[in-house]
């Protein structure tokens, strides 16, 4: 994750999706060894020159101007969270790997988030580390988070490598670019994360879907859309999700995910709500599933000792002798 190897690749991938006539040029110039736009044309449409952009993507401009960045990324047609993450890449000077100090919810934001109630709601912070969450995010993922390791608690983890979710989402392109992408962008935040270098690692071992975005640097900051689901309870549904960052940690978030007014999709929600209610926790199903403990044997009992005759009497009346 080193900067001058994130800054060449990240420019080189986004010129290599450009062809010449996509900016107004020529098609021609002859056998092209790479696809897309070549240094010199991205340099001359930018208004720098070539020995000047070749330095920049070799990582050897830190001091380089937002105006020139800028250009740069008029030219290759980045989108918003494209151009900040180049301004970041572009600058940030790679450090010894450290580790963060770890992120607390406020006890307000968890009030919040109980009061939401029967709407799905988390806080997500650096690397997509769920930091908070309630008993509805719970139930539509399927999972109970609170019974898993810290260490698990993190969606690109849980996304890209738990079976169940999965299963969960049936587009799985998006879903994998989404979340890859919002990892980028913690990549250009905190490369020297140390952190979030282990958990890039991992993921580059264990998912195939993974390699793949992230070979393409995806980037994409977390704001709101929509989601598919093919919950195994309640049956496919199409959620909208809403996300807010926090004004005293601008690196966590609040997502919320909630279902148009009158459709299947908020009765699909309802249920769920139902279902979950009724669910046992986690502790109370170990102890229906547990089996039950041996009954302690029974001590034999010594017989009671005969009960001697007791002579006949005769009741008489009151008043008689």
């Amino acid at each position: 994750m080193k900067w001058r190897t994130d800054v060449g690749e990240f420019l080189r991938s986004r010129r290599a999706r450009l062809r010449p006539e996509d900016v107004g040029l020529a098609p021609g110039g002859g056998v092209r060894r790479v696809p897309g736009l070549r240094r010199e044309e991205l340099a001359y449409l930018a208004g720098i020159s070539v020995e000047y952009y070749v330095r920049l993507e070799q990582g050897r401009k830190p001091g380089v101007s937002d105006a020139v960045l800028d250009s740069v990324a008029r030219v290759l047609r980045l989108d918003e969270d494209e151009r900040v993450h180049l301004h970041r890449i572009a600058r940030h000077p790679h450090r010894r790997p450290r580790r963060e100090r770890p992120q607390e919810v406020r006890p307000g934001m968890r009030q919040l988030l109980h009061a939401v109630g029967d709407t799905p709601a988390f806080v997500f912070g650096r690397r997509m580390d769920i930091l908070a969450w309630n008993r509805m995010a719970c139930a539509l993922m399927i999972t109970e988070l609170g019974a898993l390791p810290q260490r698990e608690r993190n969606l690109a983890r849980l996304v890209l490598l738990d079976e169940d979710l999965v299963r969960l989402y049936p587009d799985r392109e998006f879903v994998a670019k989404d979340t890859v992408g919002h990892l980028r962008v913690d990549a250009g935040r905190h490369p020297d994360d140390a952190e979030l270098a282990a958990l890039v690692g991992e993921l580059s071992l264990k998912s195939e879907e993974f390699r793949k975005h992230w070979s393409m640097h995806t980037v994409k900051r977390k704001s709101y859309g929509h989601k598919n689901l093919a919950h195994p309870v309640v049956g496919p549904m199409r959620l909208q999700f809403e996300t807010l960052h926090l004004p005293d940690d601008p690196e966590q978030c609040l997502t919320v995910y909630t279902a148009a007014p009158g459709s299947k999709d908020e009765e699909s929600l309802r249920l769920l709500a139902l279902w979950h209610a009724e669910s046992p926790s986690p502790a109370d199903a170990a102890r229906l599933t547990a089996p039950a403990a041996p009954a302690a044997p029974i001590e034999p009992v010594e017989p009671a000792a005969p009960i001697e005759p007791v002579e006949p009497f005769e009741i008489r009346p009151r008043g008689t002798s």
